[in-house]
């Protein structure tokens, strides 16, 4: 996908990474700055209440990014998803026009990624709650009860993540490919994975784990060169004002660099897992002969109905 059409891919997720990046920075470092200058400029009494409810504004803002994050990344995977589905037809389209395909799923696609979020809000909210509650209210047992509840929860958590997330991990393509509803595509993905489950997940973590190495490989150099410059341009370390200048360019490089591999790391992933829908829709229903009809037909001047439609399943 990024050799065969990296402006509709690698272009708008480059774009939809950047803009979350931007608003992460101005929101988080407006109110941050804004918090501050509040505690320096009051007296002694005010500034030890703003102090204390520093953490919880900042945190707050911090949601917004979050929740950005969230409607960026079904933006981001309907228009991936839509590529693949295109590319197998023999198709290549640019991100607008990917886009109008595939606007009527965006509220369904947001949706979806609205419920995953506040799941794992939830039960990690409800997980930290019981932790604190049995360390304040019993002491010495409560910490021991803490301890196995949390190292309980973790490995729960971590089995119903793979479980789940593999289960249900077709549903963006479901909703962008067969336009089903959330309900109707959490069911489409639990049964297109039943007997191949393992498969799934193998190939996910294989796909996470190479991408993971990759991110690090590619971030080794900066965080090796960083410190080099500095001391050969600041060996004394007194911070003149080309050392900060250094700095600065060094955070920017790191910036750009973070934005590049995050970037191709979210369309390969998204990627993935509709090549992943497709190749189990061929191996249950046949849809290679329905796609090779379809290629067939509009060769021949006919038109078909979308092959990734239900009824043409």
């Amino acid at each position: 996908m990024l050799r065969r059409n990296p402006k509709a891919t690698f272009g708008a997720s480059l774009v939809l990474q950047a803009v979350v990046t931007v608003v992460t920075i101005v929101v988080v470092g407006l109110v941050t700055w804004s918090v501050l200058s509040r505690v320096d400029f009051s007296n002694a009494e005010d500034a030890e209440t703003i102090a204390n409810g520093a953490p919880f504004l900042i945190g707050l803002s911090a949601l917004v990014p979050v929740v950005l994050s969230v409607v960026v990344g079904a933006l981001l995977q309907g228009i991936v998803v839509l590529e693949v589905s295109r590319a197998a037809l023999g198709e290549k389209q640019n991100a607008g026009q990917l886009f109008r395909r595939f606007r009527g799923r965006i509220g369904a696609l947001i949706g979806w990624s609205v419920i995953i979020t506040g799941v794992v809000l939830v039960a990690v909210g409800i997980l930290a709650g019981l932790i604190v509650l049995f360390v304040v209210t019993l002491g010495t047992v409560g910490i021991v009860l803490a301890v196995l509840l949390g190292l309980l929860g973790l490995a729960a958590g971590a089995v119903l993540y793979f479980w789940l997330g593999t289960k249900l991990s077709l549903v963006p393509s479901a909703i962008v490919l067969e336009r089903l509803s959330i309900r109707a595509a959490v069911r489409r993905s639990w049964t297109l994975t039943g007997g191949f489950f393992w498969r799934t997940l193998g190939i996910e973590l294989l796909v996470a784990v190479i991408l993971n190495v990759a991110t690090q490989i590619a971030s080794v150099p900066l965080s090796f060169l960083s410190p080099l410059i500095t001391g050969l341009i600041d060996p004394n370390g007194q911070g003149g004002p080309t050392t900060i200048a250094i700095a600065i360019g060094i955070g920017v490089l790191g910036l750009v660099l973070a934005l590049v591999v995050g970037a191709i790391v979210a369309v390969v992933q998204a990627a993935s897992t509709a090549l992943i829908y497709i190749d189990l829709r061929i191996r249950t229903e046949g849809l290679d002969l329905e796609l090779a009809r379809f290629v067939e037909a509009r060769q021949s001047g006919t038109e078909l109905p979308d092959p990734f439609l239900p009824a043409a399943a």
